[in-house]
Formats: C-alpha cells, sequence, structure tokens
C-alpha cells in the first residue's frame, strides 16, 4: 500500500511549530507582521487562513535567521528578497543564511557580527548596525535608555536601538520608551536584591552562582511579563485568534470568518 502524498501547504500552526525549536520567539502576531510589511505572501483558503507553502517556510526561515543572526533590520531583509540574484534560499547544511559574498555578511550588519561577539562600536557603526537615525540616536540617549561605554557603544546599547527604532516606526515616541526602561531598572533591582546573599559568601564560586542566579531570574521574570501582557491583550480583545488551523469538514462547528488582523498585526515584534 503506498503511502499518501504529502500535503502541499501548512497552517499557521503548523509553520509555528516546525520553526519554533530554531526561533523560540516567533509567534502568530510575528508572522502577520511580517505579511503585512510585505516580506512574505502565503497563499489563503477559501475561508481566508493562511495556507504556507514549503517556499514560504524558507522564506520565514532565512528572514528570522537574518534579524537574529546578522542584526538586519526589515527594511534590508526585504530589499534583498526583491532582488532575483540574491534569492532566500537555504545555506549550508540547510540552513537559511542572507545572501552576501561568500556568505559573509557586508556593511552594517557585519558590524552588528562583532559587536554581538562582544566588540564596541562607535557612534557611526551603532547608527549603521541598529538602522536608525543620528537624531533618534540622541533621542535615545537623553532618555537614558541607550548609554556609552566611554565612547563607544556595547552589545547591549545595539539591542536597544535596534528595538527602539523598531517601535517607534510603529509611532511610538521615543519619551514613552521611559516607562520600559524604569519597568526594567525595577525588575533588575529586585533580582539584585535577591542574589545579595550568594554575593556575601566567601566561597570561590559565590560571583559565578551569583550571575548564573540572576539569570535564572531574568528568564523568569521576562516570561511573567510575556504571560501577563498576552492576558492583557486578550482582555483587551486583542488575542490572536487565528493561531489555530479551521476545524476538519464535519466537525461540528464552522470556520469563523478571517479577523482582520492584518491591519493589526503592527503589534507583533520584527
Amino acid at each position: 500500500m503506498s503511502a499518501q502524498p504529502a500535503r502541499g501547504h501548512l497552517g499557521i500552526s503548523e509553520v509555528l511549530a516546525q520553526l519554533r525549536g530554531e526561533f523560540p520567539d516567533i509567534s502568530v502576531s510575528k508572522i502577520r507582521f511580517l505579511e503585512t510589511e510585505g516580506l512574505i505572501a502565503p497563499a489563503r483558503s477559501p475561508s481566508g487562513y493562511r495556507r504556507f507553502g514549503v517556499a514560504d517556510v524558507d522564506r520565514l526561515r532565512y528572514i528570522l535567521s537574518a534579524q537574529r543572526d546578522q542584526y538586519l533590520p526589515l527594511r534590508v531583509i526585504k530589499e534583498r528578497l526583491a532582488r532575483p540574484e540574491e534569492p532566500a534560499g537555504a545555506g549550508p547544511g540547510g540552513s537559511a543564511r542572507p545572501a552576501g559574498v561568500d556568505g559573509a555578511p557586508p556593511g552594517g550588519e557585519a558590524i552588528a557580527a562583532a559587536a554581538h561577539g562582544g566588540g564596541l562600536l562607535s557612534r557611526s557603526e551603532l547608527v549603521a548596525a541598529a538602522g536608525l537615525t543620528e537624531a533618534l540616536l540622541t533621542e535615545l540617549e537623553t532618555f537614558g535608555l541607550v548609554r556609552r561605554i566611554g565612547r563607544q557603544y556595547g552589545p547591549d546599547a545595539l539591542q536597544v536601538a535596534r528595538a527602539a527604532a523598531a517601535l517607534t516606526a510603529y509611532g511610538v515616541e521615543t519619551r514613552n520608551l521611559r516607562a520600559v526602561r524604569a519597568a526594567a531598572e525595577r525588575e533588575t533591582a529586585m533580582i539584585e536584591s535577591l542574589v545579595a546573599p550568594i554575593l556575601r559568601q566567601r566561597s570561590r564560586g559565590a560571583r559565578d552562582l551569583a550571575a548564573r542566579t540572576a539569570a535564572e531570574l531574568a528568564d523568569e521574570v521576562l516570561r511573567l511579563h510575556a504571560a501577563l501582557m498576552d492576558g492583557a491583550l486578550a482582555e483587551a480583545g486583542l488575542a490572536d485568534s487565528a493561531a489555530a488551523d479551521p476545524p476538519a469538514p464535519g466537525a461540528g462547528a464552522a470556520p469563523s470568518p478571517p479577523a482582520a488582523a492584518s491591519q493589526s498585526a503592527a503589534g507583533a515584534s520584527a
């Protein structure tokens, strides 16, 4: 008895399951946002649900890899995807990689890769790597969101600058990000107080233990923050409604019409 041919498409929940091991931060909202920005264009079923082919999943993997590994802004990724001579193909071993000379990240992304390895950036390098303007960087410094080490910037400054640039693209004013900074400072103070007894120990490994414990606490705080945010969005009626595929024919309830979430997808992180 011959095996059934593989399905030619995947639902959005199946795409999430396939990519989440490699990209833990992937979400329905992020996929919707990438679609809204014109980076992906999955097909639609007659009832309006997204249907992803192999090429769509490869394209998503390319985009997510370029963001995570090369620190590329979406604008740059979109430009690369539009070049027929630089397709979003898979690199060695089947993993997607941004196109370039021998796979080497050019320009600002090479700078970002160096910073990711612990190097320091000049002001012009930070502007290029984060994809922001001098004016926006000045605002971020004014409100205490980006801090210098002498006259240079560390990897944390790059991460903050990239996230802030993405948020301001949605219309978030830089001054409103002070609340995020204040919350992070309060949470850091709480973690410092919790690991203080470990630091007071005289054992040789006390500092390393304190650092590991602080990292674990930070992970749990971020997990709690995400859960609270999800709950608040659900109460506001903004929870993702298309995470699951429509029920199979004859399963009972008819699929609800697709939500107009492509217009509100800007609530996700890129």
